[in-house]
Parts: structure tokens; C-alpha cells; sequence
């Protein structure tokens, strides 16, 4: 079975190359074979049984998130995290933690290098003592200041041939925009002027995935990573990789086919590491990048960030319950989402389109305004611009500009992130979203980047003296939330590849029942959007399936009825176990 096995991968990874590179495939099998040797590392087909269960959850931090004069950022980020995560998050995401010209670590000068402004390998390996670890791999573009590029610029081999330039009298027009900036940056090379590929900013320089050099050495950068200890490995800016003039460079089946090559790479040298595709889409071109369960293992849920501040804000969950009824278990087998609210980018609204009016959207962006956030835009065809991006804490997003208590306003928080980790798939949980950081305004004025607004580096001193008063809404959300993530870890029921389904109860309440995948253990999760005391009568339960008898509340640990009604107070959420 496995020289089966590995006979059916190798046609098919021959096919992928094909389809990418025509008469260059069969090299391109050596070239795989000769980087596998290069590690050291040989060729596995063992099955896993599963990657992920219930105890799964992934914290999202930059390496310098937290820091503590005299020490490296990453070895105060171990404190932190030992502290105070374990038995609660079993993964940490180090957003990227290489030398970088800008972006935040998304404009990479060298893959390799740990930054040292924030440690070394040696503490990214500490780190991974008591958790799991995922890292970005930046594979769209890399820093102008990069070597590949400076290459490029001087007409040195292997580099000069690494990146797009592009006349620019050709007409681009189709070429689908993540930002309101211009596609082509000038530059001057050694053999003249070049108008080359920039599809976020002039200091992010598209690579050529079209050269076959490009992809290995992304699967070479891949492969050390794995080595490095990295479990889930993200796909940053995947959807806009290959470039056909004439076309909106988005979703290219030469995009589809990378992915599918780093799945098919990865079955055969490391079957335990998760990919992640970061395409902030509306949700049937997110969904894509599963393929046929041959491609991306997650892929993020980014419809839910909006839809659930949506929900917060409104009181009303119609939106959201919709959205999520519809969904019904689409990832097929060996697969789920990557389920959150709020990241180290803003709230995107695109995965909005088709789920809400675009009045709604319009309220949507004016409470955020309210609240002191931004809007980032995006480029359309015609020249206009059109909201790409909500900037803002989601702890502020959903405070209460005309007043209420500080009590009422980490409830309502609180409702917000009860959803993703209730929800079918893994929960992703921000640093600045887990201790109830507020709109960074003086990092915004320090960058000029609206994205600042939500990436907060803590002095640890400051934080744990927050964390350690019981009083503060930084402590008090930490407790809460950690009390969830625990809980749900607890319960088969929440395991990614168990079902779901949306139970509509009261346009007040989100609601969804949960199944363990061998069917023996039920949750039913209820989150009440509203300010109102709600009441659910038992007929409307039954109605949906659901009775309440002697079963309990998984957060008072008390019966969940007393006569078979459920009722929830502002903003509260409630977890009914059943066997």
C-alpha cells in the first residue's frame, strides 16, 4: 500500500508540475528528491489518524507583543504564555518573525534569520517546549531591501529573474486590488528603468511564481520551517500568487495548483503539519482553496469577524444565524475552519458581499467610526474606492460610545468570542483581544498606519500588574476567556470534525448544537446579542430540537432550566451538556 501510495503522489505531483511548468516537471521530481536530502529527511507516507481535536486553539502575537526591558521579546512571550496559557491554548501563532522593512513583519528581508530586535531560534525553540507553534510563510512578495531583490536590481543570477516587471502601457484594468495603491512601483536597475509587480506596496515586491527557482525555494523556506517545529504553517496572501495579464490575478488555477503541490509535499514529509490559506474573500472563493480536501487543510473564517460585530452591535444575530445555517458543513473531509473575530489586520468587510444589504455595511462602518476606528479602502476597477477594512480593537469595537458599564461592555466582548470557539472548526484568539486592549490611538499617530490601532506592545510589567487586580477589564476578560477555552477543551463534543447545526431561536440569540463525530456527546451554545433579558419558551426549544431537562450549564455548573425555558441575560452565553 505505501509504494501504491507514493507511486499515486508522485503522478500527481508530476501532473501539478505540468499544468505550472510543461516540459520542466520531471526535473522538477529531482529537484524535490535532491531538497528532501538536503535536510537530511526521507520520504514518509504513515497515516495520521487525526489533526486536530477539541483542545485545539491557536493565541495570534506578534514576537515582541508583550515586552520586558533587558530581555528578548520572544523569551518574555514564553513567560506570558507559560504562565498563563497553558491547558487553555495548545498552539501559538508567531506572526512573522524575520528581518523586515515593513508591514509589521509581512516585508521580509530574510526567511531564514530569526529578527534579532526579538530573539533567536533558540527562544522560537523554547517556546515550543509547552505549545505547538504556527508560522507565517510571506510567499506573494518580499522586501524591496531583500537580497533576492537587490539581486534583481544589479542583473545577478539566480535573483534578476525572480520577480514581474511589466510595461506600463499594458492594460491592467482587470487586475483585482487588495489596496487603494498603485499595482507597478518604478525602479532603476542596473540595465535601466523597470515597472515591477507590487500588489500591496511599493516595499513589497511580487515574486514570479511562473519560474519554477521561485517555487523551490518557497518549498526549501517551507521545509526548514517544518524542521523549526512549525505545526500549521499560513499561507499569507495566497490568493493573488500567479499573475496572467488579461485576467484579475485572483484565484488562478496556477494558484490553486501551488497549493495543492505544498499539500501533496507535505502528505509525504511531514503528514502532521496543518496548512492555512489567508484569503480574505467573500466565502465561496475562501472555501476554494479546500479544493476537493486535497488542498488547504483550514481556511479562515472570514466572513464571522463582521457578522459577529455586526451582531454585537445590532442585537440582532438574523445575519450571522443565516450565514451560518447556510454553511452546512461544507469543508469536506480532513478539513475545517479557522474560526476568529479579530487578528493583528482590521475586521475585513468583503467576506460582507451577499450577506448583509449594503446599508447595513454603511451602519456598520459608521458605529466603528463612533467607536475612534478607521476604514481602510480598496481600489475598484472604475478608480473608486470601497471599504476593504474595519480598524479598530474588537474589545473597542463593541464598547458603548454614549455610556454603560464597564461590566456590561466586557459582556458584551465576551458574547463576541464565546461564537468562534463554540463554532465548528478551531478557535484563533488575539493577544490584544484575550487581555481587553483598547484603540492603540498613539501608535496610529507614531505609524501613520491605521492597522496600528490594533497591535498594542504591552510592557509585561504594565500587563501583569493589570492581570493580577481582579477590578480590571484586562484581568477580567483573561479569566473569562480562558475559562471557555478550557471548557470547551473538556468536551468532545466541540472536536473540529464533529457536526453543527444552527438552531433559530430568537433574532436576539445566536444558537447552534454541537455533535461529537462518533455522535455520543451533544452541546447546545447559545449567545444572547442583546441587551434584554431573553427568555427561549421550551415549546420554541422543542420546536428545534432541543428539550431542556436535567441538563447543565457548563459555566455555573447548574442546571440550565428549572422548567424547561431557557433564559439568558444581556449578553450572557450558555452551554447545555447533554450525556
Amino acid at each position: 500500500m505505501i509504494s501504491l501510495y507514493a507511486s499515486g503522489a508522485m503522478r500527481r505531483l508530476r501532473s501539478r508540475f505540468e499544468t505550472l511548468y510543461g516540459e520542466d516537471a520531471a526535473m522538477c521530481l529531482v529537484r524535490m528528491a535532491m531538497l528532501v536530502g538536503r535536510y537530511g529527511i526521507n520520504f514518509t507516507y504513515k497515516k495520521v489518524p487525526s489533526l486536530w481535536d477539541q483542545r485545539d486553539s491557536v493565541l495570534i502575537t506578534y514576537g515582541d507583543s508583550i515586552r520586558r526591558a533587558g530581555e528578548h521579546p520572544l523569551a518574555t512571550l514564553k513567560t506570558f504564555a507559560d504562565d498563563h496559557l497553558q491547558g487553555a491554548v495548545r498552539t501559538i501563532h508567531i506572526l512573522p518573525f524575520f528581518p523586515y522593512s515593513s508591514d509589521d513583519g509581512f516585508s521580509v528581508i530574510h526567511y531564514r534569520t530569526v529578527n534579532p530586535d526579538l530573539g533567536t531560534w533558540d527562544d522560537v525553540q523554547a517556546l515550543h517546549a509547552n505549545f505547538d507553534l504556527m508560522f507565517d510563510l510571506v510567499l506573494n512578495h518580499v522586501s524591496r531591501h531583500s537580497g533576492w531583490f537587490r539581486d534583481y536590481e544589479l542583473g545577478i543570477a539566480p535573483g534578476r529573474d525572480y520577480f514581474i516587471d511589466v510595461n506600463p502601457a499594458e492594460d491592467l484594468s482587470a487586475v483585482v486590488r487588495p489596496r487603494s495603491l498603485p499595482l507597478l512601483t518604478k525602479i532603476h536597475t542596473r540595465v535601466g528603468e523597470k515597472h515591477v509587480w507590487t500588489t500591496f506596496s511599493a516595499d513589497q515586491i511580487d515574486l514570479d511564481f511562473s519560474n519554477p527557482d521561485v517555487l523551490f525555494e518557497i518549498l526549501d523556506i517551507l521545509l526548514l520551517y517544518v524542521l523549526m517545529g512549525a505545526r500549521i504553517i499560513r499561507l499569507d496572501a495566497i490568493a493573488y500568487l500567479w499573475k496572467k495579464i488579461g485576467t484579475s490575478c485572483i484565484h488562478l488555477d496556477e494558484t490553486h495548483q501551488v497549493v495543492k503541490i505544498f499539500r501533496d509535499f507535505l502528505r509525504m514529509v511531514a503528514p502532521h503539519v496543518i496548512l492555512l490559506t489567508e484569503t480574505n474573500v467573500p466565502h465561496e472563493e475562501n472555501i476554494s482553496y479546500f479544493g476537493k480536501g486535497d488542498e488547504a487543510h483550514m481556511v479562515y473564517q472570514f466572513s464571522m469577524p463582521p457578522l459577529v460585530l455586526h451582531a454585537a452591535l445590532s442585537g440582532k444575530a438574523k445575519y450571522l444565524t443565516r450565514w451560518a445555517a447556510a454553511l452546512q458543513d461544507d469543508a469536506p473531509n480532513g478539513c475545517t475552519y479557522f474560526n476568529f473575530t479579530a487578528s493583528h489586520d482590521g475586521v475585513g468587510v468583503r467576506p460582507l458581499e451577499g450577506l448583509v444589504p449594503d446599508e447595513e455595511l454603511e451602519w456598520l462602518v459608521g458605529e466603528v467610526k463612533k467607536r475612534g476606528g478607521a476604514v481602510s479602502t480598496r481600489r475598484m476597477s472604475d478608480g473608486s474606492d470601497k471599504p476593504y477594512e474595519l480598524n479598530i480593537t474588537y474589545y473597542d469595537a463593541v464598547s458603548f460610545p454614549s455610556g454603560g458599564s464597564e461590566d456590561l461592555h466586557a459582556a458584551r466582548f465576551l458574547a463576541t468570542q464565546a461564537v468562534p470557539i463554540a463554532f465548528k472548526g478551531i478557535p484563533g484568539i488575539y493577544i490584544n483581544s484575550i487581555v481587553a486592549t483598547p484603540n492603540d490611538h498613539a501608535l496610529v499617530e507614531k505609524t501613520k498606519r491605521a492597522r496600528s490601532i490594533n497591535r498594542t506592545k504591552w510592557d509585561y510589567e504594565e500587563l501583569e500588574k493589570r492581570l493580577q487586580d481582579p477590578s480590571t477589564p484586562n484581568a477580567k476578560v483573561l479569566e473569562a476567556y480562558l475559562r471557555m477555552l478550557r471548557i470547551r477543551g473538556k468536551h468532545k463534543a466541540f472536536h473540529p470534525d464533529g457536526s453543527q447545526r444552527v438552531l433559530e431561536l430568537d433574532d436576539r440569540v445566536f444558537a447552534i448544537e454541537r455533535l461529537s463525530p462518533k455522535k455520543k456527546h451533544r452541546i447546545v451554545a447559545a449567545t444572547n446579542f442583546s441587551g434584554d433579558t431573553v427568555t427561549i419558551p421550551a415549546g420554541v426549544l422543542k420546536d428545534a430540537g432541543v428539550e431542556i431537562g436535567e441538563e447543565i450549564n457548563l459555566f455555573t455548573e447548574k442546571r440550565a432550566s428549572e422548567n424547561g425555558d431557557l433564559t439568558l441575560s444581556p449578553y450572557e452565553t450558555c452551554w447545555v451538556l447533554y450525556g
